[in-house]
């Protein structure tokens, strides 16, 4: 569980990590500069466990991986959108980074309210005003893929258990 930091529609990947800070691929130093032109306090108050809530076409913008490497290291554990755009919505699973689509839990949740996810069931609950709300759960292979970390990770477990 983890309270809930809302955005509106189109936040892009230049708002969600400013280019000026691509200079490094350090997961801890990207972090630091996570959502600083929108959310100047953002860095400051959250914490592990916490949640982004947005509306439409989250992660729009440039194809970079920065942005959900930088919303992942800032202690993030999911991002509920109403949508993603499709290359973020890819490196987000590809580094590990669990988001959830769901337009009714977007409408339902405020900023600090604590939200519970399971990934399994895709049950998202707003614990503030006790509302529940479905999302798609993820497959299997995908709950693994996050739970590995990634797909590199993901990966390089197959092949092991493959003992390759």
């Amino acid at each position: 569980m983890g309270k809930a930091f809302v955005y509106g529609d189109h936040v892009d990947t230049d708002g969600i990590i400013p280019a000026r800070h691509l200079l490094t691929s350090d997961p801890d130093r990207l972090a630091e500069h996570c959502m600083e032109d929108l959310d100047a306090e953002f860095v400051g108050r959250v914490e592990a466990g916490d949640v982004i809530v947005a509306g439409r076409n989250f992660g729009c913008g440039s194809s970079r991986e920065h942005a959900p490497v930088a919303i992942k290291a800032s202690g993030i554990r999911c991002v509920i959108a109403t949508s993603f755009a499709r290359i973020f919505y890819r490196n987000s699973f590809n580094i590990g980074l669990p988001i959830l689509e769901c337009p009714e839990a977007v409408a339902g949740i405020s900023s600090g309210d604590a939200v519970h996810v399971d990934f399994q069931t895709g049950v998202i609950e707003n614990e503030t005003t006790g509302k529940t709300f479905q999302a798609r759960p993820f497959p299997p292979f995908l709950l693994q893929m996050v739970d590995s970390g990634g797909l590199t990770n993901y990966v390089k477990q197959a092949l092991e258990q493959e003992g390759k």
